[in-house]
């Protein structure tokens, strides 16, 4: 039963809503920008950087991430990324991406808007065209910085609403409530963008709270705090607000000690609309099949519990009603 299972994760389409494309960064292709682009990393060599791989908390992970991403610098980088993804997502029969990037982390080092959403752009839509893969393009700001450093980018994201259909919040959530950025969330709205936000993966029940009600998500980026709060688990499923949830990136984070111990079949069971992604699979340790696949085992999920997981992600997609149900219609 548990190879049919594995074999049906393997060759089922399935959508990822939450996935930051610079957490796809390979060590191999980390190397190979280093040197197309002069770049100094500190690492020797891919097994070094691999074992750098260990992290304490979200902050832990944050510090490489963002050392890792001085590699990226041009068009083509951004490009290199983002089809790298892709050729996994063609592997993994992912049929639909919805992506994260993190402009301010680029802007700071004098790397255009342009150049960046210019790189993911072409190769999502080379994507489609080769493999029939669609997607779309989520802008996130980045907590750990001021709210007026969000209304710089989201003026250079008004520019490009022909590419990017939403904004999110991530970065370090200790200490950076959503309440930060209601302004800044405000005029995303008024300018037409779809918002969610990361919350309640080491921050409190009440982060969730402010998410929806001042923040106005259509999604909750993680949300695995939400179960300390009977109430808010109420809200979340009688609005069926979804949680994408990384279940190997919660591990390798330390929120939770290990898989055996993630509360993601007690989320399915009380009702709430939950699903798996892979979050930053080049350092937590796998992409979409293999988050899917290390939980159904770890957590004895069985054939049911895997197609409500993944048609949940189809659900709660920001594609149009009818293709949703086209492919929920393959599932089933």
């Amino acid at each position: 039963m548990r190879n049919q299972i594995s074999n049906f994760i393997k060759n089922v389409p399935k959508a990822e809503l939450h996935l930051h494309i610079e957490g796809t960064l390979e060590p191999e292709l980390m190397f190979k920008l280093a040197k197309r682009n002069n770049i100094f990393i500190p690492y020797k060599n891919v097994e070094e950087v691999k074992s750098a791989y260990k992290f304490k908390n979200l902050d832990s992970f944050l510090d490489i991430y963002y050392q890792s991403s001085k590699v990226l610098i041009t068009e083509e980088d951004f490009f290199d990324l983002t089809w790298a993804y892709l050729l996994k997502c063609k592997e993994d029969n992912i049929v639909h991406t919805e992506i994260f990037f993190d402009p301010q982390a680029h802007i700071d080092r004098g790397v255009s808007f342009e150049i960046i959403i210019n790189g993911i752009n072409n190769a999502l839509k080379k994507a489609n065209f080769e493999f029939g893969i669609s997607s779309k393009i989520i802008m996130c700001f980045l907590r750990h910085l001021e709210e007026d450093s969000g209304f710089n980018v989201l003026n250079d994201a008004i520019k490009h609403k022909d590419k990017i259909i939403g904004v999110g919040l991530d970065s370090s959530e200790i200490g950076n409530p959503p309440k930060k950025f209601e302004k800044l969330f405000n005029k995303a709205i008024e300018e037409g963008f779809l918002t969610v936000a990361h919350a309640g993966e080491e921050g409190p029940p009440e982060y969730i709270w402010d998410c929806i009600n001042l923040l106005k998500v259509k999604r909750i980026d993680h949300g695995v705090q939400c179960l300390k709060d009977d109430k808010l688990v109420e809200e979340l499923i009688k609005k069926q607000i979804p949680l994408t949830v990384c279940p190997l990136s919660n591990v390798k984070l330390c929120v939770f000690d290990n898989l055996k111990n993630h509360n993601l079949k007690k989320m399915l069971i009380r009702g709430l609309r939950v699903m798996v992604n892979s979050d930053d699979p080049a350092y937590f340790g796998g992409y979409l099949n293999q988050n899917l696949i290390e939980t159904h085992l770890a957590l004895n999920l069985k054939l049911e519990d895997i197609k409500n997981l993944i048609i949940n992600s189809f659900k709660s997609s920001f594609l149009d009603d009818d293709k949703k149900n086209e492919w929920i219609e393959k599932i089933n």
